[in-house]
């Protein structure tokens, strides 16, 4: 995808799944909740933003190790 000539890299429910160590169903589940937004393809399957996925994913590792 690309907008204005900057394109986003979009990762699939099973690569986000596996950078949190979860479910894939789980991460369709935080995308119902609006805890991660989504885009729909054309066929219907929801692909995330990976600098979304890699900020939320900073930010779950900052409340696990606060001290760090």
């Amino acid at each position: 995808m690309s907008l204005h000539g900057e394109s986003e890299v979009l990762l699939t429910p099973a690569e986000v799944a596996s950078l949190f160590r979860v479910d894939p169903k789980t991460v369709t589940r935080w995308a119902k909740a609006g805890k991660l937004s989504s885009i729909r393809t054309l066929g219907g399957h929801r692909r995330y933003k990976e600098s979304e996925v890699r900020a939320l994913l900073g930010a779950a590792s900052e409340d696990a190790h606060p001290d760090k």
